[in-house]
Formats: structure tokens, sequence, C-alpha cells
């Protein structure tokens, strides 16, 4: 029987072997997740909000637990990975307190007696998700999901199984009915014949460009409706009436934030040539002074990457960076460890057409670029694929303001990274994918709107 191997990043040792599901078991999986959905789009808000509250408590009362699992599978600081856990809680209250009230029916006046737009559940929504945020990812699709009355089927990134198996038990806990939550351990050849299954209405994923393009064609081949949240490379623009200890410090998270590997977060830093010397001098120091260690050390600024490999191509690209005329300040150099560390890094002087610029460095990698006024760092800003994310750190909100309405991408944040919130909606522009989750758009993106009109 094929199975899946997690490995703890930390140390390269074995965590645990999980067996892969035949093409049968998925067959079943998927019909049982269709059967539950007959019934579960059945039940009113309030049973389903009483059940979503619990799965809440769940996550609290298993916090730490669920915490350790992630840092050993992903290799995430164990302090993220509890608020990690958290947000999931507080994502799970929101739905299920606010979920009746984003999709109440809306009156639309017409010539009839009566007409009105209502928002109705569509069946088994599949989630193709990343190792990055192995519980909140997951629950960013699911919760919203469920509170509508649809179902889920995961296929969670085969080194974070532990996640995806501790999850679908967290629902059982709760009392969800069987079905409505199902974690699918399959290898990725088999997505196409989940995604071509009849039982498979919908399709969202959180992952690489390459991977949206690929699960969307299939999908789109298919009928099937589809979210697509992918790379990034934001830019956060560095204005010279900054205030330059928080903006460095905000630098400094924001970039080493889940070990460097999240697709909101700092990637790019465009910087005013009056301040770009003492902003690089300060971000390095901070930068320099980052601890990275053992994850699992409550004193670990940030820990490994999630796998070898995706830290050699990492360094292949500073490489090459460096390679192109980009100059390294800090970093950039493979430590002698077993684990897949990779140090803070700075590249500066970027230019459009080198590798730090064009493409996401998904890792402890910060590429600096100069800019000669506010103008200029917008052009450089919105030259990208990508625009998920952004940001402006200013002295002014109003000078914040104005140039975050400019910069192409879903968000752009004036003087705080940007971070995913129930209430607002998430997802990005260009390459970085279509659709939204969260807030009120993301609840309505897996639903029948649907036109009831009576003479």
């Amino acid at each position: 029987m094929a199975s899946t191997t997690t490995i703890n990043p930390a140390t390269g040792e074995k965590i645990a072997e999980y067996n892969r599901l035949s093409v049968n078991e998925v067959k079943d999986k998927i019909a049982q997740s269709r059967k539950a959905y007959e019934s579960w789009k059945q039940k009113a808000y309030e049973e389903r909000a009483q059940l979503m509250h619990k799965l809440a408590d769940v996550l609290d009362e298993n916090k730490e637990e669920y915490a350790q699992l992630a840092t050993r599978e992903m290799g995430k600081t164990i302090g993220q990975s509890r608020k990690e856990i958290e947000k999931c809680a507080l994502v799970c209250r929101y739905y299920a307190d606010n979920s009746k009230g984003l999709l109440a029916d809306k009156i639309v006046k017409t010539e009839a007696t009566k007409s009105y737009v209502t928002f109705q559940p569509i069946g088994v929504v599949l989630a193709v998700m990343p190792w990055n945020f192995p519980f909140y990812q997951a629950i960013r699709f699911a919760a919203p999901a469920l509170m509508v009355g649809n179902t889920g089927v995961l296929k969670h990134a085969s080194n974070v199984q532990g996640c995806a198996f501790a999850l679908e038990e967290a629902f059982t806990k709760a009392g969800f009915p069987e079905g409505a939550f199902t974690n699918l351990n399959i290898d990725s050849k088999l997505v196409k014949d989940v995604i071509e299954d009849k039982n498979i209405v919908a399709v969202t994923l959180t992952g690489s460009d390459p991977a949206g393009r690929s699960v969307a064609s299939i999908a789109g081949q298919n009928l099937k409706k589809t979210v697509m949240e992918l790379g990034g490379s934001d830019a956060y623009i560095i204005l010279d009436d900054v205030d330059m200890e928080e903006a460095t410090d905000l630098a400094t998270f924001g970039r080493l934030q889940n070990n460097g590997q999240t697709c909101i977060a700092a990637k790019r830093f465009v910087v005013l040539d009056a301040i770009y010397a003492e902003f690089l001098a300060l971000f390095t120091k901070k930068m320099k002074a980052a601890k990275m260690g053992e994850p699992t050390a409550e004193d670990s600024y940030y820990g490994p990457m999630a796998r070898k490999d995706l830290r050699d191509e990492l360094h292949e690209q500073v490489l090459k960076t460096i390679a192109q005329g980009g100059r390294l300040v800090l970093g950039g150099e493979i430590p002698d460890t077993n684990g897949a560390y990779y140090p803070a890094t700075i590249l500066a002087d970027l230019e459009p057409g080198m590798e730090g610029f064009d493409n996401e460095l998904f890792g402890p990698v910060a590429s600096v670029i100069r800019a000669k006024d506010d103008a200029h760092a917008i052009e450089l800003a919105n030259n990208s694929q990508f625009g998920l994310g952004s940001g402006v750190f200013t002295g002014n909100n109003e000078r914040g303001e104005r140039l975050a309405r400019q910069l192409e991408a879903g968000s752009s944040f004036v003087n705080k990274l940007v971070v995913s919130d129930p209430r607002l909606p998430f997802g990005g522009v260009k390459n970085s994918g279509y659709g939204r989750e969260l807030a009120v758009y993301g609840i309505r993106e897996f639903v029948n709107t649907k036109t009831i009109w009576i003479k």
C-alpha cells in the first residue's frame, strides 16, 4: 500500500507514515461527503453554528497539541503555531455568529409582488491546500463552506498529513456528521480524478502559480467553479517620512514570520532614495540579530524552512540574483546543519529583470529596491506578475492612503503588515489568483446566487 512520510524539517528525522487512499476509497469518501451534504444543507443556521462554536472550543482545548504538531511537521516557531490555532478558533466563531446575516435574502424591488436574491449551498467543495499554515488554510475554507450548508473534502500537502488528520478528528469531536469534512490523503496525481468526480461541484486552491493553472484548467474543462489564492511578491513602500525604528521592526517580522514562507509576507522593500542607506543599515542590523533556531524553543525568532528541497531552490534564486547584479548584504549561505535551515538574507540594489525582483522568494530572503520618488516607488511596486498583498510605511496616513489606492494588489495596508481577517475579503489579482476568501465576499463564492420572482 502506498504511503506518505512526514519529516521534521528541524532535524531531518521521520515523524510518521500515513497510508494513501486507493482510488476506490477516494470515490467512497467523496460519495459519503455528498450523502452528508443532502442532510447537512437542510439544517438551520443555528444548528450549524452550534457545531461550529464547538469546533472552536475543540481547537482551543487542544491548542498546544495542535501547535506542537504543526511545528514538528513544517517548522514554524511554536509561538506562531499557537497563534495559528487561536486564529482558526476566531474564524470558526466569526462564521458561526455571522453567516446567517451574511447570507440573508436580499429584497430587490421590481414589478413583481415579491422578488429577491437568496444564497443556497451547492454541494461538495474540494480544497487543495499548502503546508505553510496547515490548520488555518483548511479552516479558512471549511468554516464558511460548511456554514453555507456545503460539505468539504481536503487534499492537504503531503508533509503535513498529521495536521490534516488532526483537523478531521477535530470536526468529528465537535459533532459534525460523518462526511461533512473529510481528509483525502492522496498523491497529487489523483487530484485530476477528484476534480472530475461527479460529486465535486467546486474547487478552492491555495498554492503556487503552476499548481493553480493546472487545477483551474481541469476544473474549467469540467465547468466547476474555482477560487485561486496563489503566490505573491508583496511590495512595501518605505517613504522618507517614516518612523525608521517602527518600519524596520515591521520589515524584519514581515520577512521572517512563518520562517519567510507566507504568500502575503513582505518580500520586496521599495525604499525612497533619501532614506535608502539608513533603512538598509538598520534593517540589516535587525535581520542579523533575529535568532534562527529550533522552532520549539520559545526564544527562536524563526526556524527552518519546510523542506530541504525548498531551501535549496531558494538558495539557487539567491545565487542567480547575485549573478544578475544584486548585492548580497546579509546571509546567503546554507548552514552546516541537519535541518532545512536558511539564514536571514538581504539582497539590495535590485532592479526589474533580476530573479529577486521578478519572482517570489518563499523563504527568509528580503529584496531591497531603491526608488527616486513616490511615483517611481509605485511603478516599481506594480512592476510584478503578482498582486496579492502590499503596503506603505509612512508618517503621513493621507500620503500612505493615496499610494495604497494605487498599488495593484488584493490588499494594501498602511503602517501595518498585511493579514487575513475574517471581516475583510482576502485574495489577489494578476498571477496571484482570483476570487475571494473570508468576509461576505468569501462566503458567497460557493453558493447558488438564486433569483426568486413572485408575480
